[in-house]
């Protein structure tokens, strides 16, 4: 049935009579606040305000479950009872790959006590997992979900969406930044939201490379704690210097932004919470099983030799170009797994090894290359799934694209801090 004008515009009264309430307005403190929030004036302080809040509550939430409870368990209870019950004893293979692989002293192999230095998948296994990521990861998505709720992420888009477009990319491109701080799985997803081929190329290659997830953010306070926030600034670095590059070379248009920024709300705690459960859900049904897996897998190739065997294929370049012990090939093939157990990994090497031969700038070093290391196998199948539904059968090329570009940075960014070290006269 066709309407005339007439009818339609009697239909439209209609509606905006039951919907559109006359009256007054008047600007409350809410409309106050989201004004000020994306102004560049008063937005860009209170950003910073927010981020230096995020990165505290981070830190002392998960330090205060780490250190002050899960440590103490795990070092002075869990490792002790596990190396007296476990069948087996040092020396035995079963043994070391589930509870403690043991280190030499004076040519004696001598049991761990503490859980980064045993490898086993009983100990450091279920310590990195429960012990270190599992407070990080709560402290980061509690957080994150009250800015989701709250409404302050789309105003965060707003005030930095000129500086991504420098990089070809907009301010959308924070929803995935900050998702990969907690996971870089869902963080692949979140880049549905650009629009074109080149700004998900360009995000997906950007965050596997320079983001690390919230379980490697919470074992790098564990391990470098004084050093987090240069290692976060040299990667965020990175992240733009070679976005830019990225967005030079690769043809294609960055579109503007459209966004519809809704109201500020007060979040709920009935909301949050099942937020936060069906995201810690996802971290025990995959996370944990891939450390677990991760821990078998290097053990295995540390028991028939073939990590010896890379470590001194790879020496030259590790010592020559990167500034690092040829150990650290342990941690890199770790990575693939999981690149939180490979920053674990590192913590223990440098103990066995000494500060002589692991100094501390040679570990800050190695939790970069870990970090703009090949991505772990749960985002990599992610991408591919990405790549697979933007790119058909292109997604071969677009594979392809995104290693030579993983190679050209671990190289160059890499090599670039060991300089670093070399031109301050620490390395």
């Amino acid at each position: 049935m066709k309407l005339s004008v007439d009818e339609r515009w009697d239909i439209i009264d209609k509606i905006s009579k039951e919907t559109v309430k006359f009256g007054e307005y008047r600007h409350t403190l809410k409309d106050a606040l989201a004004e000020i929030t994306v102004k560049p004036l008063t937005g860009i302080p209170i950003a910073i305000a927010v981020l230096y809040g995020f990165w505290s509550f981070f830190g002392a939430f998960a330090g205060f479950f780490t250190d002050g409870f899960l440590v103490k368990l795990f070092d002075g209870h869990w490792l002790p009872w596990l190396q007296d019950v476990f069948p087996g004893g040092l020396g035995n293979w079963f043994y070391s790959i589930m509870v403690d692989a043991g280190h030499m002293e004076s040519g004696v192999l001598v049991a761990a006590d503490n859980c980064f230095e045993s490898f086993g998948v009983l100990t450091s296994g279920l310590f990195v997992a429960i012990g270190v990521v599992l407070p990080a990861i709560i402290a980061f998505y509690l957080f994150l979900i009250i800015l989701e709720d709250s409404g302050y992420l789309p105003r965060l888009a707003v005030l930095i969406d000129t500086v991504f477009h420098k990089i070809g990319l907009h301010g959308f491109a924070v929803v995935p930044m900050i998702l990969s701080l907690g996971c870089n799985v869902p963080a692949v997803t979140a880049t549905r939201n650009l629009e074109t081929k080149k700004q998900r190329f360009m995000m997906m290659t950007l965050l596997a490379i320079f983001i690390p997830c919230g379980a490697q953010l919470g074992i790098m306070l564990d391990v470098i704690p004084e050093y987090v926030g240069f290692v976060m600034l040299y990667l965020f670095l990175g992240f733009f210097v070679f976005g830019f590059i990225l967005n030079e070379l690769i043809p294609g248009k960055s579109p503007e932004m459209i966004l519809d920024v809704p109201p500020y709300h007060m979040p709920t705690g009935r909301n949050v919470g099942r937020k936060l459960w069906a995201r810690l859900r996802g971290f025990f049904t995959v996370a944990i099983p891939f450390v677990l897996l991760g821990v078998v897998f290097v053990n295995v190739l540390y028991l028939v030799g073939v990590i010896d065997w890379l470590a001194n294929v790879f020496e030259p370049v590790l010592v020559g170009w990167f500034g690092v012990p040829k150990e650290t090939t342990a941690p890199l093939v770790a990575a693939f797994m999981r690149k939180d157990l490979a920053v674990g990994q590192l913590m223990g090497i440098q103990e066995q090894l000494g500060m002589v031969a692991f100094n501390t700038y040679q570990l800050v070093t190695s939790v970069v290359l870990v970090s703009l290391y090949f991505p772990c196998i749960a985002t990599v199948a992610m991408i591919i799934k990405e790549g697979m539904q933007d790119r058909g059968k292109g997604v071969i090329t677009f594979l392809l694209g995104s290693l030579a570009v993983l190679m050209a940075v671990v190289f160059i960014w890499g090599g670039l801090l060991h300089l670093i070290w070399i031109i301050l006269g620490v390395a």
